[in-house]
């Protein structure tokens, strides 16, 4: 149930986050900065809930190496797909664009 509850702290921050753009940020992001945060969110819940259902899985499988394999790609999705556009939103270099696609992938 590891990966189950990484999941689950994943989505807790993806609300967190959520919030934060909506209503912290809002006065002070562009509508393009906007879409990023958005999408970061977007995705990070997507990757939150595909975390949570390899902690389900996990449970299932007698072979557990690639339930965990699969979990930490989904993270490393997370911190460089969302991160990057977190990062660009906030005024980071728009280079950071070129990684976001690595995240996806």
């Amino acid at each position: 149930m590891y990966w189950f509850r990484v999941g689950a702290w994943v989505m807790a921050l993806t609300v967190l986050l959520g919030a934060f753009g909506a209503h912290g940020l809002e006065a002070h992001l562009t509508d393009k900065a906007k879409g990023w945060w958005e999408t970061g969110v977007r995705y990070q819940a997507w990757h939150g809930l595909g975390l949570m259902a390899l902690g389900l899985l996990a449970e299932k499988w007698s072979s557990r190496r690639p339930v965990r394999v699969a979990a930490w790609c989904l993270l490393a999705g997370i911190f460089i797909f969302s991160g990057t556009l977190y990062a660009m939103a906030l005024g980071g270099p728009r280079w950071l664009g070129a990684l976001t696609p690595i995240g996806g992938s």
